[in-house]
């Protein structure tokens, strides 16, 4: 299985990446049921959208999934992660409608449904793949023997049986309500789908005038301001706050509505804010969601002015005595709004026009202006199936990870308005829905089911709409498991039973409402049971200063470029170090560069080990060892594996990480490998031996531990280090994660080694710290060393003066002059430098260095304390000075820490 070959001078990730992916696939370990009698460890992939193609956020969720599977595959458990894409419905038909268009060919109205669908079917097989070779790119340990798809066969009975039983319990519905409406894609769009931007524009002051004339006190009309000003022609009424006394007495009165003439009434609502503008405000329920909940209230009529097109459209009947509106039918929507403004002007009815801010919904596909439309369209009764989920969460079936997240669950749940499923477009499961000749609808799994119930000769036309893309993908945790409503095979029953519920859901904040939410309904609906019992939020990829991503500021770090420059391992190791729990990542090059350097630190400390024959060492019993070295090698290593089992358990990546980077480039690479030298290198063969295995049986640990980071470098490693001519008995990712007893962990060679360390850190601080030249050997005096002290400094004589650079060592009982000191628990460890650096020059130069830090310190404190500048600078710079005010107060700190120890 392994390649035997010797480790090679330099890591190089492009050489190994691809060639270990394909074997690990090949040879089925990725595949669930390869360990029948464990445990089931469940997870399902948030499916990207088969028009995907990578992006951090992909790489940041998909990385923490593959973590997890890894780290409990290690451990013994039956994996699956459920892999698939989503049929995406917009973007989908937008890119095949795009590439039609550009190579001349029918547009899909002209193509004709069935024509257009072959069409998007086809570019599914050739580029609906994009993502999935990305994935496994990435290192996605993923069973895509098991791999779906939301429109493949079973996923797409699933919705029928769904659909059809929902429609039966009376949870499905159709409604005339207000929706997002796409005026370019002429569909119905989710409000994940809506972006708000920010727009300059300006507030329309209209009076209406009152239909009785002035009253007594001379007011014979009431001023509205809206920001469209063209919605006016659908108006009917003006709302005002019950407890405004300004407007008491107008409540019940009507108002001639301008341009069209028709009465509308004066209504009391607490919708209306006495706070702003005037404290009336026009209602127009057919185009804007808040007025369409006043009109519900007060019982006022919905009139739709606008056609699918967002162009005026006035054929209701509300519109039958309105003079002139012929001239009004068809016009774009701002060309209506400058006529409603210019007749208004004409009218001397408008009051004032200020410049106004304010948000404005656009289609995030289609870059056009969203319009509130009122339509039919077909509803899941939200509000009922939402209150088992609210249970749930409420009980700890299922809890968020961070837990401040269920509060937000909650906040949308206990708001949930109806959900609108149906879209106006091709791609996507079609409405299983049949209308007859009078419009009576027939809701069956078939269209000879419906025909049944119909009758015979009875000519049914099937619905035209698909369903929202949620619908579908609120039912992938079961679905993708082979659910198609309750009769399939046994085979396929027992294994919904294995896996179902799943254990940790691993997503992003933006679609706990959109998919974590529904999942739970359909879930708890469909299985008596939460989908999962874990839900862990992930933060955002930002940029290195904070910023968000986005195209328009051109800093979108490529994931596949980093990966591509770097390797796999160093971008996966900089998401998972730096996923601290609620905390935005930014993202430097830098640390993935850093990270590289990481696994490249591995690599040779690989081929230390080899070049020191370790890997053709016997095996090792870290109960027996005898080497205070030795004995505090395994307890670092029990140390390490505590450390990173609790807090992958505990979801806490970045502990994870650093946790085995501090024991591999730390205590293993600096101290170890340092330490161990000597033997290794000497003439005592029972020393060398076990200092030989321990070394193997750590190196082997380590891999081990940063396998699910890392698993490209560490399976390479683990296969080229065999014994000479043998082969590991199996791969890497399908080896024991380590289970050591912290019993090992030997305080006695703890302190022995851990006081090593410190003393070769504390010199080598104070050298720096005082410019001595690194090739210069300076003698050291230890004051007021008791008994332990003493015997520590006669045990390690040799190695602490080779790694601190000592000419030699006494015992003094007194300070000499010229030394600088550190302390080292009860004893001072003098260097006296007089004939190394020019003291005085050295002085001079730490106070002219904390003066200039003094300097960057006020000047970054003014800023800081400039309520100006926090009100007007980004929190992408704020948060950069308070970085560098940090990092140049610890400057400081070290600068004044020198000057008095030379002083």
């Amino acid at each position: 299985m392994a390649d035997n070959s010797k480790l090679d001078k330099s890591f190089d990730p492009t050489a190994i990446e691809t060639r270990l992916y394909e074997a690990w696939e090949n040879e089925g370990c990725f595949k669930a049921g390869r360990v029948p009698e464990a445990a089931p460890y469940t997870i399902v992939i948030p499916p990207p959208n088969v028009t995907g193609s990578l992006h951090m956020g992909h790489a940041l969720n998909n990385t923490l999934q593959d973590i997890l599977c890894r780290f409990e595959r290690m451990r013994g458990r039956d994996v699956l992660w459920q892999p698939g894409t989503d049929h995406a419905g917009i973007a989908t038909q937008m890119v095949v409608e795009r590439q039609l268009a550009e190579h001349g060919n029918e547009n899909r109205r002209e193509m004709g449904r069935e024509k257009f669908l072959e069409r998007v079917w086809q570019w599914k097989e050739e580029s609906g793949s994009t993502i999935t070779r990305q994935l496994r790119r990435l290192g996605a340990s993923c069973d895509w023997s098991r791999e779906r798809f939301t429109m493949d066969e079973g996923l797409s009975k699933a919705v029928l049986k769904v659909f059809v039983t929902l429609y039966e319990q009376g949870l499905i519905y159709k409604d005339k309500r207000l929706v997002n409406w796409d005026p370019g894609l002429l569909t119905a769009i989710s409000d994940l789908e809506v972006e708000q931007r920010e727009t300059n524009s300006h507030m329309w002051h209209f009076n209406y005038l009152l239909e009785d004339g002035p009253l007594s006190n001379g007011v014979g009309h009431i001023t509205v301001a809206t920001t469209r000003p063209e919605t006016m022609l659908g108006d009917t009424a003006v709302a005002v706050h019950p407890e405004d006394p300004r407007y008491r007495d107008l409540i019940g009165k009507k108002i001639v509505l301008p341009i069209v003439g028709r009465l509308i009434p004066i209504v009391a609502d607490d919708y209306a804010d006495p706070e702003k503008g005037s404290g009336a405000v026009k209602i127009t329920p057919a185009h804007d969601f808040n007025d369409f909940e006043v009109g519900k209230r007060c019982g006022l009529a919905a009139i739709n002015m606008l056609d699918q097109h967002a162009a005026i459209d006035l054929s209701d009947d509300a519109f039958d005595t309105m003079e002139g509106k012929d001239d009004w039918h068809g016009l774009d929507r701002y060309a209506a709004r400058k006529k409603v403004v210019a007749t208004m002007e004409a009218m001397g009815l408008v009051d004032k026009i200020e410049p106004d801010t304010h948000m404005v919904p656009y289609g995030d596909r289609s870059n056009q202006v969203i319009e509130p439309w009122l339509t039919d369209q077909w509803y899941v009764d939200a509000e009922t199936m939402a209150k088992p989920a609210i249970a749930a969460v409420k009980k700890g079936d299922t809890k968020f990870v961070p837990p401040n997240w269920d509060k937000t669950y909650f906040e949308w749940m206990n708001n949930i308005q109806p959900w609108c499923i149906s879209r106006q477009l091709w791609w996507g499961h079609q409405i299983p829905a049949w209308y007859d000749e009078d419009g009576k609808v027939y809701v069956a799994e078939s269209e000879a089911a419906a025909q049944a119930e119909a009758g015979p000769g009875v000519a049914l036309t099937r619905d035209e709409d698909v369903l929202d893309t949620w619908f579908s993908s609120a039912l992938w945790p079961f679905s993708t498991l082979g659910w198609t409503g309750g009769d399939e095979p046994a085979e396929t029953q027992d294994f919904i039973k294995r896996h179902y519920q799943t254990d940790v859901l691993v997503t992003g904040f933006d679609i706990i409402f959109f998919w974590v939410a529904r999942m739970m309904m359909s879930g708890l609906h469909f299985k008596d049971e939460v989908p999962f019992h874990t839900v862990y939020v992930h933060a955002l990829v930002r940029d290195e200063k904070g910023a968000k991503m986005s195209k328009s500021k051109g800093n979108v770090v490529d994931p596949l470029e980093l990966m591509d420059k770097y390797g796999a391992d160093a971008l996966r190791f900089t998401l998972s170090a730096m996923a601290a729990m609620g905390r935005d990542i930014k993202l430097a090059e830098s640390r993935v560069e850093g990270y590289r350097n990481f696994a490249t630190k591995l690599w040779n400390a690989a081929r230390f080990c080899e070049m020191n024959d370790c890997f053709e060492a016997g095996n090792f019993d870290p109960a027996k060892a005898s080497l205070p070295l030795t004995q505090w090698l395994v307890g670092e290593v029990v140390r390490a594996q505590n450390a990173v089992t609790q807090a992958l358990e505990a979801y806490r990546f970045n502990d994870a990480s650093n946790a085995v980077y501090q024991f591999i480039w730390n205590s293993f690479c600096d101290w170890y490998v340092e330490l161990a030298k000597p033997a290794l290198q000497g003439e005592d063969a029972a020393e060398k031996a076990e200092m030989q295995a321990a070394t193997k049986w750590a190196m082997e640990n380590a891999l081990r531990l940063l396998h699910p980071f890392m698993p490209f470098v560490t399976e390479e490693v683990w296969a080229k280090t065999a014994e000479e001519n043998q082969s590991r008995d199996n791969h890497l990712m399908l080896d024991a994660w380590p289970s050591l007893p912290s019993d090992l962990i030997n305080q006695a060679a703890d302190g022995e080694i851990n006081w090593l360390i410190e003393a070769i850190g504390e010199i080598r601080s104070v050298r720096s710290e005082m410019n001595v030249p690194a090739g210069a050997q300076v003698p050291l005096v230890v004051v007021g060393a008791n008994a332990t002290t003493t015997a520590r400094l006669g045990e390690t004589d040799i190695v602490l003066k080779r790694l601190a650079r000592l000419a030699d060592i006494t015992e003094a009982d007194a300070v000499p002059d010229g030394a600088v000191q550190t302390v080292l628990g009860e004893a001072t460890l003098a260097i006296p430098l007089a004939d190394v650096i020019d003291v005085d020059a050295e002085k001079a130069r730490l106070k002219k260095d904390i003066g200039k830090v003094d300097g960057e310190i006020k000047k970054i404190s003014g800023k800081l304390g400039n309520q100006g500048f926090l009100d007007k600078a980004p929190e992408a710079v704020i948060e950069e000075n308070k970085a560098r005010l940090a990092e140049e107060e610890a400057r400081r700190d070290k600068l004044q820490s020198a000057l008095e120890r030379i002083s």
